[in-house]
Order: structure tokens, then C-alpha cells, then sequence
């Protein structure tokens, strides 16, 4: 699974002024991200950011296709797939052509707030039902549960298609719980860009990012020193970017994302209810930030 370390982009979904999803836009993102070979190792289609809760089953399939055919075999890409409903997500699963993706990301069940048990039923009944390599997603902020160390530990050890955690809790001690029990190939993958630098230090295996999606050769240059052991470096770059990240999430994810790619002139910004575009306030302290950044 070394396909999956170093920096991952959750690609954000563009879309037009009339609501429908941009192709055109969504092209110009793939070449954005991978950058000539200089930008992200891997992929991540329909995730969070990529406002997959207001896709269409259609959509989401046009989306998966689309970037298939636009990166090229280039990097690896992940398919987001993730539910409340067990049975549901094992049927969206079975139905995805799987062709020329390389594993599922997959967040653990929201808002039924399951116990920990029901957390490792879940995936266990999801992972049986494809031969891709599974991350699990630990992303409480949004599901309302979260998944433990223990659990993870019980994952990665049972089921031998989960090969990594995303771990977005924030809770360093519990990554930390985490990479030092876990099995020798098992990845743990940072999905909080702000602490994605620490958490490589101790041995965390790259980021599942969203800043990646603006700062593609920059975010990347600096998971790779990171990861090469060369932090004084890496710090420098971590810095560079800090305001930025705080910028990106300041009025949510992924309005941040799309209002710095749109000043870009890669992409429209434009969202989908109920997310909105960022305030005026917020877009001018961006321009602030890119000017001096440059």
C-alpha cells in the first residue's frame, strides 16, 4: 500500500453557476493537483469535500468516470464511499466500476451514533463485499462517533482489507495510541492538515488533504521532506502555509477551498445548498494571504 502514503487530495467537485456539475472544471482540477508530477500522490474522488451528500447516484458515477479518464493512470486514485445505512453502501459498492481505482475511502457510519461494536459490524460487513483495499475514516466532527483506538486496532487486525485509517479526531494522543499499536503495514493517515507535520514526526504515514487541493506542489513538497525526516524544511514550509489552512477552514469546508481556487481562475466558485460561498470579509483576507504568499 505504498500507493496510498505521502500526500492524498480530497478533490473538491466543481460546479457551474446553473448548479450542474462543471467537467470542464473538474479536468482543470486533476491537472491542478497532480501539477506536472510535482503535486499530490494520490487522489481521493467524492469525499467530504467533495460535497458528495448532494450527488445524485448519476453524478457520482459521472464524477468517478471523469476523473478516471482525466488523470491518465498519472497517480492512484480513491474512490469516497461512505453511509448510515450498511446495506445501502454494501449495494452502491457492488454496483461502482471499479475500473482504474485503487482503493475506497470510507467513513465510519454518521449521525445513528453506533457503538463501537456497531462501528466494526459495519465495516466488516462493507469489506467483505469488495476486493478493494478499504480506509476507514475516523471523522467524529461530523459522524458524532468515533472510532477508538481499540476498535481501529481490532480493524486493522481482523479484516484484511482495511489497510488504513484516515484519522481526522484531532486527538494526537489517540494517533499516537495508534501507530504504535498497529500492525507493521497498516497506514495511519492524517486527515487534519494543520497537524499533519506533527503527526508524521511520530510516524503517521502522509495526509488524506484538503489544502492540497490550493497548494498542491507546495503542500506535497512539504509531506515529502517531512516524511524524509527533514522537518527544518518541511517547518518552513508548514509555516508558510499555516495562515492559509486557517483561511481555508474558517467558514467551512469546502467554501474555503473553492473561494481560493476561484480566485485562482481554475474554477467557478460556486456550492451547492445548503453550503454557501464564503463571506465578502473572508474572500479579501484570502487575497491578502495569496498575495503576500507569492
Amino acid at each position: 500500500m505504498k500507493k496510498l502514503k505521502g500526500t492524498g487530495v480530497a478533490l473538491i467537485t466543481p460546479f457551474t453557476k446553473k448548479g450542474k456539475v462543471d467537467f470542464i472544471g473538474l479536468e482543470a482540477m486533476v491537472n491542478h493537483v497532480i501539477a506536472d508530477g510535482k503535486g499530490v500522490d494520490y487522489i481521493v474522488a467524492l469525499g467530504t469535500t467533495g460535497e458528495t451528500a448532494t450527488l445524485d447516484w448519476q453524478e457520482r458515477m459521472d464524477v468517478f468516470a471523469c476523473i478516471t479518464e482525466k488523470n491518465k493512470k498519472r497517480v492512484p486514485l480513491v474512490a469516497g464511499f461512505g453511509g448510515n445505512d450498511t446495506a445501502k453502501l454494501i449495494q452502491e459498492i457492488k454496483a461502482f466500476n471499479v475500473k482504474g481505482y485503487d482503493a475506497i475511502l470510507s467513513a465510519s457510519p454518521y449521525y445513528n451514533k453506533p457503538t463501537q461494536e456497531g462501528i466494526y459490524q459495519h465495516y466488516k460487513a462493507v469489506c467483505s463485499e469488495t476486493n478493494l483495499p478499504v480506509i476507514a475514516y475516523n471523522v467524529p466532527g461530523r459522524t458524532a462517533s468515533n472510532i477508538t483506538t481499540a476498535t481501529c486496532i481490532r480493524l486493522a487486525k481482523d479484516i484484511k482489507n482495511i489497510v488504513a485509517v484516515k484519522e481526522a479526531s484531532g486527538d494526537l494522543i489517540q494517533c499516537m495510541e495508534i501507530v504504535r499499536d498497529k500492525p507493521k503495514d497498516f497506514l495511519v493517515i492524517s486527515g487534519e492538515d494543520a497537524l499533519t507535520l506533527p503527526m508524521i514526526s511520530f510516524g503517521m504515514d502522509g495526509v488524506i488533504s484538503v489544502a492540497a487541493n490550493v497548494w498542491p506542489v507546495e503542500f506535497s513538497r512539504m509531506v515529502k521532506l517531512a516524511m524524509k525526516g527533514d522537518f527544518v524544511k518541511a517547518s518552513n514550509i508548514h509555516f508558510k502555509l499555516l495562515a492559509g489552512m486557517h483561511l481555508l477552514f474558517a467558514e467551512g469546508n469546502p467554501g474555503g477551498a473553492k473561494a481560493f481556487l476561484s480566485q485562482m481562475g481554475i474554477i467557478e466558485n460556486c456550492l451547492r445548498l445548503p453550503l454557501v460561498p464564503v463571506s465578502k470579509e473572508l474572500e479579501a483576507k484570502m487575497r491578502a494571504f495569496t498575495k503576500q504568499l507569492h
